[in-house]
């Protein structure tokens, strides 16, 4: 019993911090290309911010595409020769895709068309469709990300800044991802 009040008066002063912070921190004019685990804005112009419980109504009802921009751990370079890799389990909302890498503040071309490639994919062609976006919390790939849907016309673009570790909080459940397989690499990749 103790030990339960302890968390819930932790997780309310880390929500309280949280908030907070980002009520101090301004929208840039464009996207954030450095420092990206930082306290993020409160809003984002033209993009419905969503809170915890807004992000899992849309789930359960199934009236939105929940799109992950984590980054993808790299790969390490100078493995040996037969060294077999696995990646870092990435655990998701349930149903989301995830497009990895595509939250950085400058895309290079075949990153970028990853992204546009996997939108069009879950919208069905349906630029009116609505398209969450979240990483983690605290994380401006997320922001950077929706700005971007946004910049390319979809309309009914949400961002969800609590991401994985506030859906996690609310003992909502995940389902370990897989990214969405790139063309433009080998191995998918």
């Amino acid at each position: 019993m103790i030990r339960t009040l302890a968390c819930a008066v932790v997780a309310t002063f880390v929500l309280a911090a949280n908030v907070l912070a980002q009520q101090n921190v301004p929208e840039p004019d464009g996207y954030r290309t450095d420092n990206y685990r930082a306290a993020v804005p409160a809003t984002l112009a033209g993009v419905r911010v969503l809170t915890t419980a807004e992000a899992e109504a849309i789930w359960r009802a199934g009236s939105g595409v929940f799109i992950d921009v984590l980054p993808r751990a790299p790969k390490p370079p100078n493995l040996p020769a037969g060294t077999v890799w696995r990646d870092k389990p990435r655990p998701n909302i349930p149903g989301s895709i995830w497009l990895p890498d595509t939250g950085y503040g400058k895309l290079a071309e075949p990153t970028e068309a990853y992204l546009r490639r996997g939108l069009e994919r879950v919208s069905h062609g349906n630029k009116a469709a609505l398209l969450v976006i979240y990483c983690q919390e605290n994380c401006w790939m997320s922001w950077n990300a929706a700005k971007r849907v946004l910049s390319y016309g979809y309309p009914n673009v949400a961002w969800y800044p609590d991401g994985t570790e506030g859906w996690e909080r609310a003992s909502l459940p995940v389902a370990e991802a897989t990214p969405e397989p790139r063309t433009d690499e080998e191995g998918g990749r």
